[in-house]
């Protein structure tokens, strides 16, 4: 009974020093409110085992736009609506240009590679890759006949199915984009090694970080959000938190067996792909001892451009086909101006756009509405910050929920519908939403937004004008819903049929 009453007094004496800890840092860094967080749980009662997002949206009609939550003993600001958004990663881009903690993406990583760095070694390898993506054709005539040419391979191998129902192989279409411009090359739809690595390889890491984010159990014994709340233990206990390690570990193993292949043929006047580029420059800055350009970063900035490069995209065509099912007059509209605009006898090409404005407006509306990134990658502050008339203490992670900024009442009537309206005035025109956050904004704004707009039109365009999409079950039926909900919006699974016209 004495160690019983001893673990007891010990007990209660770390609760009342947590919370003597947390009303101190409330008053002193002024943090927004937000629920009263327990005893190393935090706010994890609070919020919702199903949805996150949507967990937080509720508390910010309790608490307002921007307010605190704990996950576990670590606080994190959470931004609701347009206005609040905003006003963080445009008005202050600079102050909110960190990368909060994602601990099991962390685990992984280790702050290097592009989209996980903070400090000097983000700023020098976003500025490599912006150029770099850019050289090797972003934005260019170059890259858009190379997308025209997987879309095309991608008709093809929707023909071999003679009609039958199938799920589009998109991810492969949208890999070999990004393939070309990381490895200099593409790869065969047969290709065993290359298939491999997309499934699960490629979808566990974000289905897993969703997992955790919205605190839905993939183990009875040791729920995911545990990871998030206590990485240093968790990482020495079982579960699935581990298989993300060898998923990625199988990607990892693949661009180290490219990046050696590079070495052996590396020509340091003629740079043929990222990998070249990043060798050459590693050479340049060898003497260099604050040059962050080493194999380490080479290689997982090369593991974020392949996820990157191909879940966002893949996922949103993938939601865009599904919507296009269940809203079969906005698909023959579509259709009809793509008919109008581009016919039968060519291939779709981006300076299109600007004559398809109902065409352009699905697009945005897809994006809108699939909401991919809803709670976007966390944000950090790099200094002590006054916002909203708050203190927000050097380092404090940020949640800046882009998902909330896209379906703001304020900037998109009935948020809730899918509406291609939202992005055409009232003469039909094409018209812009500042609230449009589908690649966040500011500092981080995805660095391929250009290559993905790209791809998004130019394969989206090129299916419809070659098939009609139709669902095994009657549209009323299908349903929407995101098989993983959080940090990522993966698309439920369907079958189609793809009806040559």
């Amino acid at each position: 009974t004495e160690p019983a009453g001893t673990l007891f007094l010990a007990a209660c004496v770390s609760c009342l020093i947590f919370l003597w800890k947390w009303k101190l840092q409330q008053q002193s860094n002024r943090l927004p409110p937000g629920p009263t967080p327990l005893p190393f749980l935090g706010n994890v009662l609070q919020l919702s085992w199903g949805d996150l997002f949507e967990s937080l949206i509720m508390l910010g009609e309790k608490y307002g736009p921007v307010f605190t939550v704990y996950l576990g003993p670590r606080p994190v600001v959470v931004l609701c609506g347009h206005k609040a958004v905003k006003q963080a990663l445009v008005d202050h881009a600079e102050k909110f240009s960190g990368r909060g903690r994602m601990p099991t993406l962390d685990r992984i990583f280790h702050g290097y590679g592009v989209i996980l760095a903070n400090g000097q070694r983000w700023k020098q390898l976003r500025q490599f890759s912006i150029t770099t993506l850019r050289n090797f054709g972003m934005g260019k005539r170059s890259l858009e006949e190379r997308i025209t040419e997987e879309a095309q391979c991608l008709v093809e191998e929707i023909r071999k199915t003679n009609g039958l129902w199938l799920f589009c192989p998109i991810s492969h279409t949208v890999a070999n984009v990004i393939c070309a411009i990381t490895f200099g090359e593409r790869f065969d739809y047969q290709d065993e090694k290359f298939s491999s690595l997309r499934e699960p390889t490629l979808l566990r890491p974000f289905s897993f970080c969703s997992a955790n984010f919205l605190f839905s159990a993939l183990s009875p014994a040791f729920p995911p959000q545990l990871y998030e709340m206590f990485p240093s233990i968790m990482q020495f206990l079982p579960g699935p938190h581990n298989d993300v390690l060898q998923d990625v570990k199988v990607l990892h193993d693949f661009i180290i067996e490219r990046v050696q292949m590079n070495q052996k043929t590396l020509d340091l006047g003629c740079p043929r792909d990222y990998i070249d580029s990043f060798l050459i420059k590693m050479e340049e800055e060898k003497q260099n001892p604050l040059s962050e350009f080493n194999i380490k970063n080479l290689t997982l900035s090369a593991v974020h451009l392949f996820f990157g490069g191909t879940e966002m995209v893949s996922s949103t065509l993938r939601y865009g086909f599904l919507l296009l099912m269940k809203y079969p007059a906005i698909q023959e509209k579509v259709q009809k101006e793509i008919d109008c605009v581009i016919g039968q006898n060519r291939s779709p090409a981006t300076e299109d756009r600007g004559q398809m404005p109902y065409t352009h407006a699905v697009i945005h509306e897809i994006q809108r509405f699939s909401n991919i990134i809803p709670l976007g990658i966390p944000h950090a502050v790099i200094q002590d910050t006054q916002y909203w008339g708050y203190t927000l203490p050097k380092g404090t992670d940020v949640f800046c929920l882009l998902g909330s900024a896209l379906r703001d009442p304020q900037y998109f009537s009935n948020p809730e519908h899918f509406d291609p309206g939202n992005f055409l005035d009232e003469n039909g025109n094409f018209k812009k939403n500042e609230a449009f956050f589908a690649f966040s904004s500011g500092k981080r704004v995805c660095l391929g937004e250009g290559l993905a707009r790209m791809e998004l039109f130019l394969v989206f365009t090129t299916i419809l004008q070659h098939f009609t999409l139709k669902s095994p079950i009657d549209p009323q039926e299908i349903n929407l819903t995101p098989k993983a909900s959080g940090f990522w919006n993966i698309p439920p699974g369907y079958k189609l049929c793809a009806c040559p016209r």
